[in-house]
């Protein structure tokens, strides 16, 4: 920030300005723990920004609570979120002290010292932090593709300490971290990097040379939630879907409908689905990922099933 005489602030950056607004407008966390039976209701209000309900959702996802409800709206500068959430057993939050650290825990994770940035695309490769390097992987999936990736790992001298890999329409993508077999540390070797990369890049070429591996440089990656990021992955190297004329109906497959309420320049998207872990969060990505900004939304999962209604128009930040 810099000072203009007669002007007041200048910002030198986006982010710098978003700091600022967070410090004057620190977000309300209120926990209550009285007025449900069966959940806890988590209060989060806020100054209203691109990517401000992604980002909530994944404090509560980093919390391993589940998001049995939720209501939100975000019209004006301001959002207000409502969620009614339980522990992995269904169960209402019943330690004081864990509440307290989980209250803690919101506030810290959405203040000014804490950026989390879902609009952030970055190329797909390998960075090194100090004790282990990331490495993300996109190319064609086949039978027995993670054992050869960790065959040449392994041949490589390299340690896989954790992994997360995501298939879907014949593409894959890959979160994978890695260690140097004999320090146990991050790979620092510039030439053996680049080595990496080329023998990763290849096999995963496959036999589809239409569409290739993507393996570059990708600092910063432990900033950003795995899954997160593999939705980036799979958004940016084409994943979707097209369907054209009639769908047969399959049991399974979740019934989503989209209207346009051009008096109001939004749009409602309504979802019914089998319900499952982390479908708030999925639904939530793919709509940040597109673009869109949700301004209100009212999510109910019960007896297995969800029901989720968002109101949403396009944003260019």
């Amino acid at each position: 920030m810099s000072i203009d005489e007669g002007y007041g602030p200048t910002w030198d950056s986006d982010d710098e300005y978003d700091n600022f607004i967070r410090k004057m407008n620190p977000p309300s966390i209120i926990i209550d723990n009285d007025s449900l039976v069966d959940a806890t209701i988590v209060k989060v209000g806020s100054a209203n920004e691109y990517g401000i309900l992604l980002e909530v959702i994944q404090v509560l996802m980093d919390l391993n609570l589940v998001i049995s409800k939720a209501y939100i709206t975000s019209d004006g500068g301001w959002f207000m979120d409502v969620f009614n959430v339980t522990d992995k057993e269904g169960m209402k939050l019943k330690d004081k002290a864990a509440i307290a650290e989980i209250e803690g825990y919101i506030r810290k994770s959405l203040g000014a010292d804490s950026r989390y940035m879902p609009a952030k695309r970055r190329s797909v490769g390998v960075a090194a932090s100090t004790d282990h390097n990331v490495i993300e992987l996109t190319g064609s999936d086949r039978p027995g593709l993670l054992s050869e990736v960790s065959a040449v790992l392994a041949s490589l001298k390299c340690n896989v300490v954790s992994a997360e890999i995501w298939t879907h329409n014949t593409r894959v993508a890959a979160v994978m971290r890695v260690t140097d077999e004999d320090t146990m540390l991050a790979v620092t070797d510039t030439v053996r990097l680049e080595m990496i990369k080329e023998r990763l890049s290849y096999l995963l070429r496959g036999n589809n040379l239409s569409r290739g591996a993507a393996m570059a440089e990708a600092s910063g990656t432990s900033a950003t939630n795995t899954e997160r990021r593999l939705h980036q992955m799979m958004l940016s190297d084409g994943d979707t879907e097209e369907f054209h004329g009639h769908v047969p109906a399959q049991p399974q497959r979740p019934n989503v409908t989209v209207r346009n309420w051009k008096d109001k320049d939004y749009s409602v998207v309504t979802i019914r689905c089998k319900d499952r872990p982390k479908l708030l969060f999925d639904t939530v990505c793919t709509l940040t990922d597109l673009r869109y900004v949700v301004y209100h939304a009212n999510i109910d999962a019960s007896n297995n099933q969800a029901y989720q209604v968002n109101t949403h128009n396009p944003t260019y930040p």
